[in-house]
């Protein structure tokens, strides 16, 4: 395929990458600690351009179980570095365009003694070097997963992590037997690459009920751990839809990644209201800035609904300049709304409500009283000036104005 000529990283890229992480590792030196590539450059799925390399600090089980190795990682890393918080801190080194993170694990080979998830994670690569013979095979879904907008387990993304692509890569053998089979799953989807269980049913009783989604892909690791729990059934239905539609029509267009375009969403709205949002971001790790505007992008939504404006489509895009966008049926809102008060019935609440509404001609509708209220805002734009400047989403974003 001529797509993986363009995402298969080319040996002077390889060589240069390989020469910077050694060049970088050896200049840290941590006491206990034995520092191990992982990520996708350790199973050497990685695509070109990617920059972002992860090195596990693996300590000593017994020794450090009960210590924080988090604070022993910062403590000894002496290089100019940046702390990002998680479940457990780990250390951001930018080198040119390239970004280390270096991950405190304890070293474990039992995903049962894991003390926090990151420490299940070198046990992850270790498997798929072992398992995955044909890395190409990873590459091409990767990218078919980035260019449908599906790809990431981070909470604001909730999409297919790394882990769980190339456990579905060794369980269809290959990209284009994985886009076959996929094309056909039918929701609820329970995928055992191991044979851990002998029933689903058995591995049901053994899973956490939370972890008990749409798609149950049982950890090659861990036979506890459904691997794709983090995945929504949004981004699930969008796979398949996209591996049915790649089934129909085969295109190197599939594994295009597209940001938002002001010419493509003009043409959608047509005659509609088109409003796009400029949005800055606070300071903070990636994946809580990208679940802030994943939630200001509901809280909008929700209210622009409620209020009785019909939106036809929204999206919203996280990046070094994020967007919100909303197409809103071109309709001014009428003149008065329905405002409901408390359930008939209910006297104390009542003179409360006639108290506050005084003035107002009152009705009962559906076991409630109700009013006429006239509106404020008919027109979408005004409105959605109003509700940017609420409390909620100013604490959740540093700007957000209306760009278009």
């Amino acid at each position: 395929m001529k797509i993986l000529e363009d995402i298969k990283p080319t040996e002077k890229e390889i060589r240069k990458t390989g020469d910077l992480i050694h060049s970088v590792l050896k200049k840290i030196r941590i006491p206990d600690a034995k520092l191990e590539l992982g990520g996708s450059y350790a199973k050497n799925t990685f695509l070109t351009g990617n920059y972002d390399i992860d090195v596990f600090v693996k300590f000593p089980y017994t020794k450090y179980k009960n210590r924080d190795i988090s604070k022993i990682l910062k403590d000894n890393i002496r290089q100019r570095k940046k702390i990002v918080h998680g479940s457990r801190d780990y250390v951001q080194i930018n080198k040119g365009k390239y970004v280390f993170e270096f991950i405190p694990v304890l070293n474990i080979k039992d995903s049962s003694k894991a003390k926090n998830i990151t420490d299940v994670s070198p046990m992850h690569t270790d498997w798929v070097k072992k398992h995955i013979k044909n890395a190409d095979e990873v590459r091409l879904l990767k990218k078919f997963c980035r260019a449908a907008n599906v790809y990431g387990a981070e909470s604001y993304v909730k999409g297919f992590s790394g882990y769980v692509l190339e456990i579905l890569i060794y369980h269809y053998k290959d990209f284009f037997n994985l886009i076959k089979n996929v094309s056909q799953w039918k929701i609820p989807v329970f995928i055992d690459p191991m044979k851990h269980y002998k029933t689903k049913s058995s591995a049901h009783s053994r899973l956490n009920k939370s972890k008990k989604t749409d798609l149950i892909i049982i950890d090659p690791t861990d036979k506890t751990r459904n691997a794709a729990a983090a995945t929504s059934n949004e981004k699930i239905e969008i796979f398949i839809q996209r591996c049915r539609d790649y089934i129909h029509n085969p295109s190197d267009d599939f594994f295009v990644e597209k940001s938002i375009s002001l010419i493509d969403l003009k043409t959608k709205a047509g005659i509609n209201n088109l409003l796009i949002l400029k949005v800055k971001t606070k300071k903070g790790k990636k994946d809580v800035m990208g679940n802030k505007i994943l939630k200001v992008h509901g809280y909008l939504r929700t209210n622009i609904v409620k209020e009785g404006f019909k939106v036809i489509d929204s999206n919203w895009e996280f990046d070094k300049i994020s967007l919100i966008y909303f197409i809103v049926k071109d309709e001014d809102l009428s003149e008065h709304k329905i405002h409901y008060g408390p359930p008939v019935g209910n006297e104390n609440h009542i003179e409360g409500f006639k108290r506050k509404w005084k003035g107002h001609e009152f009705h009962k509708s559906n076991g409630k009283y109700y009013i006429n209220v006239r509106r404020k805002h008919r027109k979408i734009k005004p409105f959605l000036k109003e509700l940017i400047k609420s409390p909620y989403v100013k604490s959740n974003v540093k700007r957000i104005s209306i760009k278009f």
